[in-house]
């Protein structure tokens, strides 16, 4: 069983229900049952026809491992929040002057 560092992980594009196993010290198959049932937190799967898929997100898989996961969810649903808001304000601000326009006329 080969040993995956936190460095080791950061650095990969795509992840594993293996590698994932490995660096966290359990059976490949227990990632991919955990995914399935939204018990592990570290990504997600989709099943298509009859064949499931898993994406494994690097910082979560980390964040979990070393019992930080709820840093790292927070850190990104501040992101997102941000990004909504941004969307929101340009969203308001094209409809202001959409509706300057229409009361001008």
């Amino acid at each position: 069983m080969k040993n995956y560092t936190d460095d080791d992980i950061k650095k990969m594009k795509n992840i594993s229900t293996k590698i994932a196993g490995y660096y966290l010290g359990i059976p490949p198959m227990a990632v991919a049952i955990g995914l399935r049932e939204e018990k592990l937190p570290i990504g997600f799967s989709i099943k298509r026809s009859n064949k499931w898929s898993y994406y494994i997100v690097a910082e979560r898989l980390i964040a979990y491992k070393n019992g930080n996961l709820e840093e790292c969810l927070v850190d990104g649903i501040e992101d997102k929040l941000n990004k909504v808001i941004e969307n929101f304000n340009s969203f308001k601000n094209d409809l202001l002057c959409f509706l300057n326009k229409k009361i001008r006329r």
